[in-house]
């Protein structure tokens, strides 16, 4: 039996139960069978991006994030904006994989989540950080998605259908991208 494809699931938002957090959740409830999905859950811990501390050995949850990286097939981003931008906690998870080279070429996409009229700013920054990592942007993945609070179970996954449809659509693009990039 083939090693199932990994997608590392990264929340821009340190707020439990975000409706970042729930799109992810939602796409590891929409995921095929053969893959496992990973919904990272130390952006809270990383200590502040200090580029002298980038250097062996890195602090723990540094290296934790970065061993993530490294061992999934490919990224999916889903983050709030914040005054035009990424948050600032995103900003510093994304600091720290400058300097490494685990992105280097991994297939990564984001959802948007944000209010329409809203978003774009932290859209356009993800696109500039991943570019300085050499992230392998996959753009057809890259979607705007509308989450209906009212939809959102106790167990923080969406049963909208076309959410779901969307989700489970974009996994696919992307997953499709990690396929091409192993072989």
């Amino acid at each position: 039996m083939p090693t199932p494809r990994v997608i590392l699931l990264l929340s821009g938002s340190v707020r439990a139960g975000s409706s970042n957090e729930t799109v992810l959740r939602t796409a590891q409830d929409v995921a095929p069978t053969t893959v496992r999905t990973v919904l990272y859950d130390g952006l809270g811990d990383l200590p502040h991006f200090n580029p002298d501390d980038d250097t062996d050995p890195l602090p723990k949850p540094v290296s934790e994030l970065r061993a993530a990286i490294a061992a999934a097939d490919a990224l999916l981003i889903c983050s709030p904006e914040y005054a035009g931008t990424l948050p600032g906690s995103f900003k510093n998870l994304l600091d720290w994989t400058v300097g490494g080279t685990e992105i280097g070429d991994k297939p990564a996409a984001w959802l948007n989540a944000a209010a329409p009229g809203r978003g774009e700013g932290a859209s356009a920054t993800l696109r500039t950080v991943l570019g300085y990592t050499g992230a392998a942007i996959v753009d057809a993945a890259c979607v705007r998605v509308a989450l209906d609070r009212n939809t959102v179970g106790a167990d923080g996954i969406s049963t909208d259908p076309e959410l779901r449809r969307q989700v489970a659509a974009a996994l696919d693009t992307l997953l499709d991208a990690a396929g091409q990039a192993a072989s």
